[in-house]
């Protein structure tokens, strides 16, 4: 069967399995083209299962075309576009745990809290992401302003409400309170940017509380563009709230401190992953009083990158 030498990125669209399938692709040094999945009943609902007729439950390109060498998917809906393909010749990555055997990809790349085991399971610890030093470097020349802001910078990264762990406006006023004793003990600036799970309550008690003394306050579009890697790239020093894998990852992928906002309170799975970069001394509890300066970047992403080039015999071809 004929097949494209070209390399295929199937999501859902979602924000972090975006982010994570790109960040692969790009570690993977190769070209390649994107396709965000429109899903459609009755297979979308039981994906990645294959039901009868799975082929028809996505837009006809996807298995119509010739197939792509490579795919890399993340996400429940993409685990059902990967099997496809991979039926069809391509080989396949599938990003995140597919809750049915692994067996079905090529590759499985999975976090290592959720505990996933199998002859093609890598385990990643955290999530897969683009940053390293040149992206950081980058961040900086697109954000050049905030080096102009009082050192100590410290970014504060808000999430919001998980299956894990809920951030309401207590919480937020407990947040606030831990944020101003160290700015009140160590001066600099505070850089605070929500997401899109922040909720409406904390961000208009953000604003209220912070709006004259932040360096930078970022709620929404309204705001202007999202400063996010700029924070990422100018903090002296990173403080998080726990509820989010992704957003863990990539403030330990920098080489800035972490603070963790209330880490105990987190559940489930999350917790192991939190528990893990506690032992490894990457991230402290907000309420502990000092941490250390050297930090060693969690970056995961070119190792799991080189493990996937070896095992699909990409280095060969």
């Amino acid at each position: 069967m004929e097949q494209h030498s070209d390399l295929l990125v199937v999501t859902d669209g979602l924000a972090g399995n975006r982010r994570q399938a790109l960040a692969l692709a790009g570690a993977l040094g190769l070209p390649y083209r994107e396709q965000v999945l429109v899903p459609h009943a009755p297979w979308r609902w039981l994906a990645p299962r294959r039901l009868p007729g799975a082929g028809r439950g996505f837009d006809p390109a996807l298995t119509r075309l010739p197939p792509p060498r490579l795919a890399i998917g993340c996400g429940r809906q993409a685990a059902l576009a990967t099997r496809l393909l991979r039926a069809r010749g391509t080989q396949t990555v599938q990003i995140l745990d597919p809750r049915i055997d692994p067996a079905h990809w090529n590759l499985v790349i999975a976090p290592a809290h959720d505990g996933l085991a199998g002859a093609n399971v890598i385990a990643v610890a955290g999530s897969l992401n683009p940053i390293d030093d040149a992206w950081l470097d980058a961040a900086r020349q697109r954000f050049p302003a905030l080096a102009s802001l009082p050192a100590p910078r410290t970014a504060v990264l808000l999430g919001g409400d998980s299956a894990h762990w809920r951030f309401d406006r207590a919480g937020f006023d407990a947040l606030a309170m831990q944020l101003q004793a160290l700015q009140d003990r160590d001066g600099g600036s505070l850089l605070f940017t929500t997401s899109r799970r922040t909720p409406a309550e904390v961000a208009t008690a953000l604003r209220a509380r912070f709006a004259d003394s932040a360096g930078l306050l970022w709620c929404g579009d309204s705001d202007g563009e999202n400063p996010y890697p700029g924070l990422l790239g100018w903090s002296d020093r990173i403080v998080c709230t726990p509820d989010s894998v992704n957003m863990l990852s990539e403030a330990c992928a920098t080489r800035a401190p972490v603070w963790v906002f209330d880490p105990h309170g987190v559940q489930g799975r999350p917790r192991r992953f939190i528990d893990d970069l506690r032992a490894r001394g990457r991230i402290h509890d907000l309420a502990e009083p000092a941490l250390a300066s050297a930090v060693e970047p969690l970056r995961e992403t070119a190792r799991v990158a080189a493990l996937a080039r070896q095992r699909l015999g990409l280095d060969a071809s």
